[in-house]
């Protein structure tokens, strides 16, 4: 007998309704807009969060995993980190801008440093740190917050928006594998999109 799904009875593609494939990074313009909205609601552990997702290209596993002593040597906040990533084992190095730095400083104030040695921990007394499932909800706010349509976007959009910005004005894939921690280039090339987004370019410059 045959169990599959047949039309006619009420069955509804799992797909429905969703946008699949790669997430879009975010255009400086929306990150813009979301440093701003956060800045004028106060929401220093999100500014600080959003900002240091955005410089450092990580991923959400382990974005949400930052220690303290990652970010924060010496009485201030660090200049560049490395980071050894939990899916390739291999350690990967960011810089943390002027304006990444101070808002870290200022998150680290507001919750103090004492009680906690993770970044970002968690309200939930079993966990040290908030989980990845917790940072997609509030990545689709800050979404939401900037207008966009949230299911266009994810955490993954956050970690290509510096790579794509970068690739874009320099060109240099190389630098950005490094960035990500990819071990291939092709990797990269994949998770970057060039390929559609260049016969993209190539196809607009057509006209028929």
């Amino acid at each position: 007998m045959n169990s599959s799904p047949e039309v006619g009875h009420n069955y509804t593609p799992w797909n429905k309704g969703r946008l699949l494939g790669q997430k879009r990074p975010l255009r400086p313009k929306d990150v813009w807009t979301i440093r701003v909205r956060l800045q004028l609601d106060c929401r220093k552990r999100d500014l600080a969060m959003f900002k240091l997702a955005i410089d450092s290209k990580l991923r959400s596993c382990d974005l949400v995993s930052l220690q303290v002593d990652d970010v924060f040597a010496g009485g201030r906040v660090r200049d560049r980190a490395v980071v050894v990533q939990k899916k390739t084992g291999r350690p990967v190095q960011f810089e943390l801008t002027e304006q990444t730095r101070l808002s870290v400083r200022e998150w680290l104030d507001a919750r103090g440093m004492a009680n906690n040695r993770t970044l970002f921990p968690s309200r939930l007394a079993k966990r040290p740190h908030i989980s990845t499932r917790q940072y997609a909800r509030i990545v689709k706010k800050w979404v939401a917050s900037a207008g966009l349509d949230a299911s266009a976007y994810g955490t993954h959009s956050i970690r290509r928006t510096k790579a794509a910005l970068i690739y874009k004005k320099t060109g240099n894939l190389r630098a950005v594998q490094l960035l990500l921690g990819h071990t291939k280039l092709e990797s990269t090339v994949r998770y970057l999109g060039i390929e559609v987004d260049d016969a993209l370019s190539i196809s607009e410059q057509v006209e028929v």
